[in-house]
């Protein structure tokens, strides 16, 4: 086994991302590593008439940076650090995974498919292709099925 002792945890704040964190959580306690929390606000997008979609302002900023901080553990038995970063989601999480230097990238996934994957891309997949440390995707578990 490979020593872990910085986990990154990218999250967007959907519920594939809480189910990851919870697994960098318990990775992170079983193996005495850290933990770093990561938001990626995005920059300016371009819109369907040329529009440009900025980045949110300072009390938007403020709103995200208590939603990244309310990511919490069940208890304090891991170090965990909080960043927001702005820019490509793909790109920043590389670039917080190298200089961090992080050994393990934890994400969840959306697992979006065809049309919304071609347009939009895969952040998880562009980070398995990139990341110079081991990444591990997390998805959702279905839920249980209602017994009859």
């Amino acid at each position: 086994m490979f020593p872990i002792s910085t986990i990154l945890h990218p999250t967007d704040f959907s519920p594939p991302s809480d189910h990851a964190f919870n697994v960098a959580y318990s990775l992170a306690r079983d193996h005495g590593s850290r933990v770093i929390v990561l938001h990626v606000a995005e920059l300016p997008l371009s819109a369907p008439g040329g529009a440009m979609i900025h980045p949110p302002p300072g009390g938007i900023r403020e709103a995200i940076r208590e939603q990244l901080h309310a990511v919490k553990a069940p208890d304090d038995k891991v170090p965990t650090e909080y960043l927001l970063s702005e820019g490509i989601p793909a790109a920043e999480i590389l670039r917080v995974a190298q200089e961090s230097p992080c050994d393990l990238i934890v994400m969840g996934i959306h697992g979006r498919t065809g049309l919304a994957r071609l347009l939009m891309g895969s952040v998880a997949e562009q980070v398995v292709r990139k990341a110079v440390c081991p990444v591990l995707i997390v998805k959702t578990p279905l839920a249980e099925k209602p017994s009859s």
